[in-house]
């Protein structure tokens, strides 16, 4: 089921139009890495920096979801011993000239599957992550508004923006949940942000994310029951829309496997003096200083102006 969701995905969406459109909130992308290099039809790019060096980036045929091929990333320790600040990534990110604007909707597909042997300590691993641009006036480290996330071997969704304290009637965080109409969240004043905790793995528990311990009603989430994939090494399909909107109406859809996961919508962003116009999204494992290797490997990536461009259309129902 999940090889032959994958395989139509691309059938629907393939051939593309060369990427000469002048608008790209209209593109559809696709990449399902089979040949030895990214597809000029999907726009991405191994970003090469200091931090990048500690990855390496593979196309291989021996692990893959659909096709004749799969991306293989990889980091290695890179980072002095006891440094702070310092990161290890093999990301894989779209062209500039291929970003949508901060303020649209756009929807994102991939295949992702983790390596036999996953990190099971508790340190912060990232596997996907969207952002908005930072320019050169812009102060503060700002994190990304959607992230795929790991910890002591435990998925999980984290959406952020802008502080806000929680109004004087939120309820109290129960055993890591909150009630309906109220989500998790990580308050973070001295950065100016908060991070929603929105969606977790069948073996999470409060302890894994303790830092999310007030509630609030600045995001509110709806969907299904369905939780994420363990970090296991199964392929299974992510479908992401995403909108911002620090200051109210923002989106994000996710779904797994061709099924609805959650909608969430309210804050979702930053809307800070020296950001950019645009958002972007990378993928590929990130993690501070650490030790040993980590592989993820990826597959079938997709993103387009609306669901069906992404996935088949009887999994598009409700979505549009």
């Amino acid at each position: 089921m999940r090889r032959h969701l994958a395989m139509t995905v691309l059938a629907l969406i393939w051939p593309l139009s060369a990427l000469a459109q002048d608008d790209p909130r209209t593109l559809r992308l696709v990449d399902g890495f089979d040949g030895a290099d990214f597809s000029a039809e999907g726009g991405l790019y191994y970003r090469e920096n200091s931090e990048q060096s500690a990855g390496s980036v593979l196309f291989q045929s021996t692990v893959r979801d659909a096709g004749a091929g799969a991306l293989q990333l990889s980091v290695r320790p890179h980072c002095p011993p006891g440094s702070e600040g310092c990161s290890e990534r093999a990301e894989i990110w779209e062209k500039t000239p291929l970003r949508v604007p901060y303020d649209e909707g756009v929807w994102y597909g991939f295949a992702m599957r983790f390596d036999d042997r996953p990190p099971t300590d508790d340190h912060r691993y990232v596997v996907a992550q969207w952002k908005r641009e930072i320019g050169p006036e812009a102060e503060g480290d700002f994190s990304p508004f959607l992230a795929l996330r790991m910890r002591s071997g435990q998925v999980f969704v984290t959406v952020e923006t802008n502080y806000q304290p929680p109004p004087a009637a939120a309820p109290a965080v129960v055993a890591g949940r909150c009630p309906a109409g109220w989500t998790p969240v990580w308050l973070r004043p001295e950065t100016a942000q908060m991070r929603y905790l929105v969606a977790v793995d069948a073996a999470w528990t409060p302890e894994v994310t303790p830092e999310f311990d007030h509630c609030t009603d600045a995001l509110v989430l709806t969907g299904g029951t369905a939780t994420l994939p363990h970090a296991a090494p199964d392929w299974h399909d992510y479908a992401f829309y995403t909108r911002p909107g620090p200051n109210g109406g923002g989106e994000i859809r996710i779904l797994v496997d061709g099924a609805p996961l959650l909608t969430a919508r309210g804050r979702i962003g930053h809307d800070d003096t020296g950001l950019g116009r645009n958002q972007y999204f990378k993928f590929g494992p990130y993690r501070d200083a650490g030790e040993g290797e980590w592989t993820m490997f990826y597959d079938s990536f997709r993103r387009g102006p609306d669901c069906r461009s992404i996935l088949p259309e009887a999994a598009c129902a409700g979505q549009e």
